[in-house]
């Protein structure tokens, strides 16, 4: 079952990439870190195989994947501010997000290890959540 899911994440991936060329990647990272569950570890490996066999540069194909990173990451985080609570309370279960107070205590600390914390966990949209309830920026 695993097998079929990957390989058919793949074929899309691989699609994507050989249409749209650097620009897939872009999309295909941003729906990464949208918190949309598509493996970037799918993704920047079949890149780094183009950039080897000459296809695509490197500097192409890691610039691609830092802006698709920072553009998923922004969807996820206005999402977040202006779906607020209400949001993650309705759909936050499909995500594993909740609004509980420990995690709510969690984003009580200081604003850079709010941001460093939710994004190594995948939460960037109750940092929006968070700074659309208090109102202060995030840096």
């Amino acid at each position: 079952m695993t097998e079929q899911i990957l390989t058919a994440l793949f074929v899309f991936i691989k699609t994507l990439i050989a249409a749209t060329g650097y620009g897939g990647i872009v999309i295909l990272m941003a729906i990464e870190s949208a918190c949309i569950p598509l493996p970037s570890e799918l993704i920047m490996p079949f890149a780094g195989y183009l950039v080897y066999t000459g296809s695509m540069k490197l500097l192409w194909v890691a610039t691609a994947g830092a802006i698709g990173c920072n553009l998923g990451s922004l969807v996820a985080y206005e999402i977040g501010y202006y779906g607020g609570r209400p949001l993650v309370e309705r759909y936050g279960r499909w995500a594993d997000l909740h609004c509980s107070a420990r995690r709510n205590r969690a984003h009580a600390t200081p604003p850079l290890s709010r941001v460093y914390v939710s994004r190594i966990l995948a939460l960037v949209l109750l940092i929006g959540v968070v700074r659309n309830e208090d109102g202060r920026e995030l840096a």
